[in-house]
Order: C-alpha cells, then structure tokens, then sequence
C-alpha cells in the first residue's frame, strides 16, 4: 500500500507544479467570467444602437398595411405599389435585408407567404417577422367571426401553481421544477465532462510512460496493478482540488472579476433599465412589484435546496465514475502506443457514459422519477451523470444508497478487469492491439 501512495503522490505532484494546471485551475475560472460579462455587454450596447431593418412589401391581399405606421423597433416597412417581379428588380438594387410578398388569400387558410433576402437571414428575425403576420391574420378572424378584440384579451388568464412537497410524515416543503431542470442539468453535463476529461487524461499518462521507458524501471519495484491503481487515484486527487478551487472562484470571485474589468453584471444592467422605466410609467412600476415577488419566491426555493447533500453526492459521483472509466481508459492507454491508435477503443469504453448523457434529457429531465430514469441512475456506467441529474428532484435515500453500492462495486469490477489488461500491455510493444488480443490479456495467468 506504501507504494501505491507513492505513485498516487508522483501523479499528484507531477500534474500539480505544471504551469497548465495552474492557468487551467485559476487563471480560466476568472476569464470565463469577464468574458461572458463583456459579450453581454457588448450584445446590450448593440441591441440599444442597432438600426431597424428594412422590408420591402407587395401585398396583393390589400388587408395587411405594413406601411410607416405598422413599423417596429425591429423593422421598417416599404411598401412598393407595383407588381412583385418588378419589385424584386428594384430590391435587387438596395441593401434592404428583405422583400416580403403577401398574396391573395383566404383567412381561414393562409397560403403563399414569400420572403426574399439577398443572404440568409437569422432564424429569430424570421420569426419576428412571422409573428408580425400571424398577429394581423389573427385580428382579421377576430372581424371575421366578430369577436372583440377586448373581450378575448380579458378571457386570457394566467394561472400559477405554487408547488410544494408533501412528505409522508406531512411536512410541507416548496419546490420550483425550472430550478431542479436547471441544477439537474448543470450538474449531469458537469459529470459529463470532468469524468470523460480525466479519463482521457490518465490514457494518454500511460502512453507517455509506456512509450518513454519509463514503465519499465517502474515496474522493476511495483506491481502494474499498483501502478495503475497509483496513477488513477493521483489524477483523481488532481481533479478533485481543480473542481474545489473552481467552485471557490467561481462563486467568490466572479463579481470582483467583472467589476475589475469595468463591467456590470446584465442583472443589474436590466434593473437600472427597469428602474428608470418605472420613473416615468405606474403600469411599469405595479409589473416591476409583481416581478420582485416573483424573484423573492424563487429565492425561498433556492434556499430550501438541500445544496450540501447535492455537493456530496456530486463530489461522489464524480470520484466514484471517474475512478471507474479511469481503469478503462488506463487498460487501453497500456495496450496501444499513440492516441491515434487509442481511438479504436476510445468510442465503445464512452459508449455507457454518453447513453446517460442523452438520458439525461431525454429521460432525466423530463420525468426524473420514471421507471428509465431509475435504471440510468441505478447502472454503475450511467449512474455518475444519471443520478447527479436527479439528485436535485429529492430522489429516494434508499435509491441513492442502492446506486452508490452499485458504483462501488461497478469500480471494483472494472478495475480487477482493467489491471488484468494492463500487468500483460504495458509491458506489450510493437503489437497490434485488438478487442480479441485485449481479451486474450485478460484470460492469461499469471
């Protein structure tokens, strides 16, 4: 055991004093920041300033009237009094971002819409301009069946359901689903990456020892399989202090970033807006009171989240499924000799982890208590992203405990499976490795 510490030091220390993990640790977390802030700065200024398009229009149907008085923030409308091939001619002259033509057509079935552009425009300018079209087709068969406008604007109700969480001992505790989605989902693609990261990371560590020679003289006063054991756990112990310090940054350290660039957060940019709205406009400033209660529930259900039981079953999931494909990938990184030649084996090992991934927004997210998403969380080779994706919908303890024995012994598994492949590959050179040959390793005595 006293020297599979020493190689899980030798791993620690070695990834620790690079200059990358320094810049990566530190460094990465204070850009991301101020970068988000300055493009969001950026996208405001240029949303304030931006000019309106043009749209030319032909409308043949006579009932739209997209004249000067129908123009928005967002476009400008010119209509042309001529024939649409005519029109297209005189476009075909301007900068103008479009063309629109309106045919003749039938309320209950509108047809035969065309836009022309000179360059394919965004999806959301499209749709704008779709939502343009589709509010006057509405009012045309509000006239149509004569319905007043006022009327059905005053049938619209919104209702809103306060959630909360009954618990068989019957205590009440409130919930907010877009909440959980969005913690479930942070957290499923953040176990997602570091585990596929890292994994990735100890493959190409034994290659290079493989490789250099370096093995060799390693192996003269250690098993492989402690030396495998070593470089997982070392790598592991480096991921782990990478995640903590970016949490420390990240929560901490993230507005004095953005301050010290000169920028402010867009919450706050967005409130000063509001603020001065409110000044000149009571409607405005009663919406702006509803808004803060709004923020003040969702803040109470922040608060009601159970973060340190989220963090742990996080911190140990990620250990736990990176310690798991971290023998995998430690298996193939003793076979082959180049990460070129690792690609092969790259795809069927991430299989596992890429079904929980899809699973987690296709099933996870969607119905995090249903019967697909409990075997994703239950599988040691989903669990890691399946069950971080559901721990913030109050799964079951028993569940949890259930899926955490199970990645215990899922390493367990794999591990004595990879360490049989590495004792014989890392010592292989000049062979052409296969799945046949790998498990041809594996069935070797020792």
């Amino acid at each position: 055991m006293n020297k599979v510490w020493l190689i899980i030091q030798r791993e620690f220390l070695i990834r620790v004093r690079k200059k990358s993990f320094l810049i990566a640790t530190i460094i990465v977390p204070l850009i991301i920041p101020a970068v988000i802030g300055g493009l969001v700065t950026i996208m405001i200024k240029e949303a304030e300033s931006a000019k309106a398009d043009t749209v030319m229009v032909v409308d043949e149907s006579g009932v739209f009237n997209l004249d000067s008085t129908k123009n928005t923030k967002r476009f400008l409308f010119v209509p042309l009094q001529m024939p649409l091939e005519q029109a297209k001619k005189v476009y075909n002259e301007t900068k103008d971002f479009a063309l629109l033509y309106v045919p003749k057509f039938e309320v209950a079935k509108p047809e035969g819409f065309v836009i022309y552009t000179q360059e394919n425009p965004s999806i959301e300018k499209i749709g704008d301009l779709e939502g343009l079209l589709g509010d006057r087709i509405r009012d045309l068969k509000l006239q149509e069946y004569k319905i007043d406008k006022e009327i059905l604007k005053n049938l619209k109700t919104n209702v809103s359901l306060k959630q909360i969480n009954l618990s068989k001992t019957g205590e009440e505790k409130s919930g907010n689903a877009g909440i959980l989605y969005v913690l479930g989902f942070v957290l499923g693609i953040l176990i997602y990456i570091f585990v596929l990261v890292y994994g990735i990371q100890i493959m190409q560590g034994v290659i290079d020892e493989k490789t250099s020679k370096v093995v060799e003289v390693i192996v003269s006063s250690v098993k492989p399989f402690q030396l495998m054991l070593g470089k997982i756990l070392g790598i592991a112990a480096v991921g782990v202090l990478q995640f903590l310090i970016w949490i420390v940054l990240i929560t901490f350290l993230s507005s004095g970033v953005l301050a010290y660039f000169g920028l402010k957060m867009p919450q706050k940019q967005a409130m000063e807006q509001v603020t001065k709205k409110m000044q000149q406009n009571e409607d405005v400033k009663q919406a702006m009171d509803q808004q803060n209660v709004k923020i003040n529930e969702i803040l109470g259900h922040i608060g009601e989240i159970p973060f340190t039981k989220i963090a742990f079953v996080f911190v140990f999931f990620f250990v736990g499924g990176y310690l798991l494909y971290g023998a995998l990938f430690a298996a193939v990184g003793s076979a082959v000799e180049s990460m070129q030649e690792s690609q092969q084996f790259q795809f069927p090992i991430t299989m596992p982890l890429l079904i929980g991934y899809f699973g987690l927004f296709m099933f996870i997210l969607r119905d995090p208590h249903g019967t697909v998403s409990f075997w994703l969380s239950i599988i040691p080779f989903t669990s890691p992203v399946a069950m971080v994706g559901r721990i913030a919908f109050d799964v079951p303890n028993w569940q949890l405990a259930l899926s955490m024995i199970l990645l215990i012994a899922g390493f367990i598994l794999t591990t004595w499976i990879a360490g049989r492949i590495y004792r014989v590959g890392i010592l292989m050179t000049g062979t052409k490795v296969n799945w046949k040959v790998m498990a041809k390793w594996f069935m070797m005595r020792e």
